[in-house]
């Protein structure tokens, strides 16, 4: 009998529980951090073309923010000492463009982007070494409450 009682005690409690969350999840919100937040999305080799994890990125960015300021953006494409530079160069800067539209498209308010692009530099050290994966776009994204 005494298992019986404190089942129905325990189901009880677990009823009242939910029903309690319930209520707080609706009251209770996480505030909004509005900081500077800084990704990076890597790109298939020789191509500027955003993959779809180069878009959740983004996305998940973009959405961290909501109900921030972002006044400014910084946009750095790189490439990898793989091929000729002015060809690097200008593939940065292709992956550079694809991430400012598919952070315009993503419902970033209004900012003002500084897009860059560092082609091949830097991608080889001064004894030789080659970088690691430099298929990327680095993006900072400074944000301040409202």
């Amino acid at each position: 009998m005494k298992l019986h009682v404190m089942a129905a005690i325990a189901a009880l409690t677990a009823l009242g529980g939910c029903s309690t969350l319930d209520k707080r999840e609706q009251v209770v919100k996480a505030p909004t951090v509005c900081a500077d937040q800084t990704v990076q999305v890597y790109f298939d080799a020789d191509s500027a073309e955003l993959t779809p994890d180069g878009k959740k990125v983004l996305e998940a960015a973009v959405g961290a923010l909501r109900g921030c300021k972002v006044p400014s953006v910084e946009v750095l494409g790189l490439a990898d000492a793989v091929g000729a530079p002015q060809v690097n160069l200008e593939l940065s800067r292709r992956r550079s463009e694809a991430v400012f539209h598919a952070l315009t498209a993503a419902g970033l308010p209004a900012a003002e982007f500084k897009l860059g692009a560092a082609g091949q530099a830097g991608s080889v050290t001064a004894d030789g070494q080659v970088a690691p994966v430099r298929r990327r776009v680095d993006v900072t994204l400074h944000a301040t409450c409202p």
